[in-house]
């Protein structure tokens, strides 16, 4: 691992590209075996999303870098690099923590060139993440969004979410929110395989219904759908059945993308568990990210219909978060990642 800005044979325990100033302390607790936390100070707290990103939103804030969710298809896994940790198991252990992220963004958000635009939250890595429950973070940052005046959305597997469902309520009074729960797997056994870190379908499901309970909008994120092990008719029947049995208002779907290192660490797990899949895989993908046109738009059959069948085609179509996965994204990734600190 590199140190920048420190003498050679001098470890004091900084992040690689992170100068003293921004490093506070790395910490290890009983409580989250196998788990490092990097506190530090960020500079930052909103970032402004590339103009070609083909998002629904200009700004976002990500509290952590790093989670311990451990979903084997992270597509923010390649994110750790730029800080000379890897994309595998540092990214489910070395977690960063922006101790003083809502500080920095109520100060940014004061600013008078601030025009309220939407903000999103939980686009790169989980701001309801296990970690969450020792920083409390979140309530910090809603609040400083609502007393803004700036809408915002949330997208968390976390079932901490329920914690500060009081504090998002009031704020949907003052303020536009919008809650997306991810539920990409119904069945038990493969989550706790391709998901270990992420509470149990049935928790999620729960979590939905609660956000419902407390008069919020529920969108609730079937993706990434994984080729040949969660895109089957029963399955996606199952899943949806169970989402419309709690509540939510719509739902998205996709497929799976494989970006840079992440491809490599779920086919290198996808080759221990289901080696007979492997070939079907390099067809499918071939050298890059995303899977042939010919099954996205299979997928699509399938998928729409039973959408329509559970009633969760309510909302208008968001635009398609893949178009942001490409070449020109990974270089906005690379920017974003050495600029947030």
């Amino acid at each position: 691992m590199r140190w920048n800005g420190q003498m050679l044979g001098v470890d004091d325990g900084a992040l690689p590209g992170f100068g003293r100033s921004e490093f506070v302390e790395t910490v290890r607790t009983p409580d989250f075996d196998g788990v490092t936390f990097h506190e530090v100070l960020c500079k930052s707290a909103l970032n402004e999303v590339p103009d070609g990103a083909a998002l629904p939103f200009r700004y976002t804030v990500n509290t952590f870098r790093g989670c311990s969710h451990a979903c084997k298809y992270c597509f923010a896994r390649p994110t750790h690099e730029y800080l000379d940790l890897d994309a595998g198991v540092d990214f489910d252990r070395e977690i960063v923590v922006k101790t003083n992220v809502a500080a920095v963004l109520k100060k940014e958000l004061g600013r008078r060139s601030w025009r309220q635009e939407h903000v999103a939250l939980g686009t790169n890595t989980d701001p309801y993440q296990r970690a969450e429950g020792r920083y409390r973070l979140m309530p910090g940052v809603i609040r400083a969004l609502v007393d803004s005046g700036t809408p915002f959305s949330i997208l968390t597997k976390g079932t901490l979410l329920r914690r500060d469902l009081p504090l998002l309520a009031l704020a949907a009074q003052q303020v536009p929110v919008g809650i997306g729960i991810s539920l990409a797997v119904h069945d038990e056994e493969l989550r706790k395989a391709v998901e270990p870190g992420v509470p149990s379908t049935r928790a999620r499901l729960d979590l939905v219904r609660a956000v419902v309970d407390a008069g919020l909008p529920c969108n609730v994120m079937v993706a990434p759908v994984i080729p040949f092990l969660t895109d089957s008719e029963r399955h996606l029947d199952g899943l949806l059945e169970a989402v419309a049995d709690a509540g939510a208002d719509s739902v998205t779907a996709f497929p799976m993308h494989l970006r840079g290192s992440t491809k490599g660490w779920f086919l290198s797990w996808l080759a221990d568990e289901h080696p007979a899949l492997i070939r079907r895989y390099r067809q499918l993908y071939g050298r890059g990210a995303y899977v042939s046109p010919d099954y996205k738009a299979w997928l699509k059959r399938r998928v729409d219909p039973l959408i329509e069948r559970h009633g969760l085609g309510r909302e208008s179509h968001r635009p398609d978060p893949e178009p942001s996965r490409t070449g020109d994204e990974s270089t906005a990734s690379r920017a974003e990642a050495l600029t947030l600190f």
